[in-house]
């Protein structure tokens, strides 16, 4: 086998890189050969190998292997008793713990699926996740009985509504319905098994432009993102995963929690990320791992020192997002001995890693794996927004350096590039791209502008719909938001375009978030260092707060409709003058000039 795409200076770092890779597959080889081997029946077999061994541990319940299965199991007898199969769909509604895992487990062994709802939505956004899964039943958990009731006017499904806990509610308490269920593991001729090309899930988008949608997840994915990720991180008995984040994501729900679990490891729940209680968590539960999305390493490192924050058993951090301004700090001030950044999506076919730990890089894919998951960047235009085509009709790959959108082949017979698509069909379509290079070929659009240097490695540079164009130029919004927060004094941007009359495109405007230290006479300097000049925000708004969604992406479309109008918007505003070559608080009658066009910009 040819190896030496997992390139490096030190053989050492090669050697290791080449047995990550090695591993995962060898994990995942057996997957199509067994096709009624799901995740749920290997947790069967992993509770008669480990027994009472801890599996899922918080400070609400702890459930060992064995009792995982148990628990698991009554779910899956009480979905048989209330006549649910394969597709039949089931809402579930729970925090952060680990009877949410027991839950989805179960009900999927028998053959249904499982929606997992963000547990942040409330009224009609809460009610539209609810109503594309068409669901015949739905599990709410008595800490959310209050927000699911103020939504249920919303809801036209006609579903039977079960809550978990706190009895006396208007609902069926489902935990007197699983009593007296036989937890012991359900015979072949008493369960209709789903085979790995069964839907198993409902993971739905973070909704950060639009309402949230549902990507259908069948079991051959929950598996391969369990078997490859312990094969990546080298997942073993004694590891103690951390995890932090949403459960009903793939990250928080599937990757943090499975890959551990198959190699008879633990892992340890939190119901949501303290940034003040994390060391402490770590070093309480002897945790070795944990997994991260970018903002959460950010939201570490502007936090205060903690005594235990070098003083930890973590061996590895694995997770995406980790942007490379703020990589360096994050492994030397936490003592961090490995990072393992990867890049991939719940419904998406293009999965990279970044094994041998180059900063800022998000992956690459071996040439002895680029026949199985062939991934291009396409020329992107980004006025139009829409790939670029030739004379011809086809569309044209990058150039190493080029910016483009990243696109996967879906590829007949191979489960792994197959793209299952959403509830809704439109969207689905949406999301591909035909006749690419050859007519009926058809390629998975990622919706992420990358770039791709001459050793393979791929570089996050915005989503696409984040770029726009001002002065002719396409501006990333990641890259503006990377520079203007490695400013002192700023604690967090987020960067996006605002429209403003006479001018083409949009130009750039940031909302800030800032301490004691920082200094707006300092912006303009600090910009004309790192950026060129199209490229500066021309609008700063200085918040308290920024909203994000659970995974801490930032909500942009309400800072967007806001604009930069001084009389609609309480938070200051300041206008990167180009007569003053600074930035000056906007107030009504500036602002009238902008919008009069008496300045020249």
């Amino acid at each position: 086998m040819n190896v030496d795409v997992i390139s490096s200076s030190n053989p050492a770092v090669a050697g290791s890189s080449a047995k990550g890779w090695l591993r995962a597959l060898e994990l995942t080889k057996s997957i199509a050969g067994h096709p009624g081997r799901t995740l749920p029946v290997i947790i069967d077999e992993l509770a008669e190998r480990y027994g009472e061994a801890p599996a899922l541990l918080s400070d609400r319940e702890c459930f060992s292997f064995r009792s995982l299965s148990q628990r698991a199991n009554r779910y899956a007898r009480w979905a048989q008793r209330q006549g649910l199969g394969k597709g039949d769909v089931v809402c579930l509604l729970m925090p952060n713990r680990p009877e949410y895992m027991a839950v989805w487990l179960g009900i999927t062994r028998i053959g249904a699926a499982v929606a997992l709802i963000n547990t942040n939505l409330v009224g009609a956004s809460l009610a539209h996740c609810i109503d594309i899964a068409e669901p015949r039943h739905i599990i709410v958990a008595e800490d959310l009985l209050e927000q699911f009731s103020g939504a249920r006017g919303h809801i036209a499904a006609d579903a039977e509504v079960w809550q978990h806990g706190s009895a006396g509610s208007t609902f069926p308490d489902i935990e007197r319905d699983l009593d007296g269920l036989s937890g012991a593991p359900l015979s072949v001729a008493k369960c209709a098994s789903p085979t790995i090309a069964d839907r198993a899930l409902l993971i739905y988008t973070s909704g950060t432009t639009g309402l949230p949608k549902a990507a259908r997840v069948n079991h051959y994915r929950l598996l391969i993102w369990s078997l490859w990720f312990a094969g990546m991180m080298d997942t073993c008995a004694s590891d103690r995963m951390y995890n932090c984040l949403p459960m009903y994501h793939s990250v928080g729900g599937v990757v943090a929690t499975g890959a551990v679990l198959v190699n008879g490891g633990a892992v340890v729940i939190r119901d949501r990320f303290s940034a003040s209680q994390f060391w402490d968590d770590i070093d309480r539960w002897g945790c070795t791992l944990f997994q991260y999305i970018g903002e959460l390493c950010r939201y570490l490192l502007h936090a205060s020192p903690h005594p235990l924050e070098r003083a930890h058993r973590l061996r590895l951090a694995c997770g995406n997002g980790l942007r490379p301004d703020g990589w360096t700090d994050f492994k030397e001030r936490f003592s961090i001995p490995r990072i393992l950044e990867f890049y991939a999506a719940t419904e998406g076919n293009v999965t990279l890693f970044n094994y041998e730990g180059k900063t800022g890089a998000i992956g690459r894919i071996p040439s002895f794996l680029a026949h199985r998951s062939p991934t291009v960047l396409l020329r992107y235009d980004v006025e139009n927004g829409a790939p670029l085509r030739d004379e011809h009709g086809r569309f044209v790959r990058c150039r190493p350096g080029e910016v483009g959108e990243a696109i996967g082949k879906i590829q007949d017979g191979n489960l792994g590039s197959r793209f299952e698509g959403y509830t809704d069909e439109q969207d689905t379509e949406k999301k591909l791209l035909r006749d690419v290079f050859e007519p009926g070929d058809v390629w998975f659009r990622t919706g992420d502008l990358m770039r791709k240097d001459a050793a393979g490695y791929f570089y996050f540079v915005d989503r696409v719909g984040d770029t726009f164009r001002w002065k002719g130029e396409n501006v990333s919004t990641s890259e503006v938001g990377e520079a203007i927060t490695s400013l002192p004094g700023i604690i967090e941007a987020t960067v996006y375009g605002v429209t403003v009359p006479g001018t083409e495109g949009r130009a750039g405007m940031a909302a800030l978030v800032v301490d004691g230290a920082f200094d707006i006479a300092a912006v303009r300097r600090h910009l004309d260092e790192r950026l060129p000049g199209y490229a500066h925000p021309l609008f700063l708004r200085i918040m308290n707060g920024i909203g994000v969604t659970a995974t801490f992406k930032h909500q942009k479309s309400d800072l967007m409709r806001q604009g930069y109008d001084p009389r609609a918007v309480r938070d200051p505003i300041y206008f990167n003058h180009p007569g003053r070559d600074a930035f000056v608080p906007l107030d009504g009658a500036l602002y009238d000039h902008i919008q009069e066009r008496c300045i020249r910009l």
